[in-house]
């Protein structure tokens, strides 16, 4: 097989989309360490259970939406329930199977934490771009998502992407 290297206008954009996609990542948890004392992966895990139907998600539904393995979430997770923001409840359908559930506590650190955090993503992306360059850039990402998520779809094996595994049906 021939290596597809890539052509200078592509390495250019590949490491503009490197250099800006790690600068991001550093300025948001860097944010949310100093203002909530957490970094962006407890925040996210915070952000999609308050989105969630009753504030309680499945950790494997969890993992999935945050495309993490299951075992870095349930590090995160237990971390979180120390810290009182969130509680596991067992499945009633599934014996092996457990449910992540926001608590108010969690709730109000998340609902300290966002204003700071929109600013940051506001003024660290946002606030550069054109309205155009908005658009661009959804669609762009959009198309690298639905190309990966495609990739990754049936006929990968579940060792593959970790956070495609399911073991049962959705615990209510």
């Amino acid at each position: 097989m021939t290596t597809r290297w890539l052509t200078p206008e592509e390495q250019r954009a590949w490491r503009a989309y490197m250099a800006a996609s790690l600068l991001l990542e550093d300025a948001i948890d860097r944010q949310l360490q100093q203002d909530a004392g957490m970094p962006h992966l407890y925040y996210s895990i915070l952000s999609v259970l308050s989105e969630s139907p009753e504030r309680r998600l499945r950790m494997t539904d969890l993992a999935e939406r945050l495309k993490i393995t299951r075992s870095r979430l349930t590090y995160a997770v237990t971390r979180l329930e120390k810290d009182g923001m969130l509680r596991r409840e067992a499945c009633r359908y599934d014996k092996r199977g457990s449910i992540a559930v926001l608590t108010d506590e969690g709730f109000a650190v998340l609902e300290r934490a966002a204003p700071g955090h929109v600013e940051t993503v506001r003024s660290s992306l946002f606030d550069r771009l054109s309205e155009e360059q908005v658009g661009q850039l959804e669609e762009i990402s959009a198309a690298i998502a639905r190309g990966l998520q495609e990739e990754d779809g049936p006929r990968a094996a579940a060792d593959d992407v970790p956070w495609r595994r399911r073991s049962s049906p959705t615990c209510p």
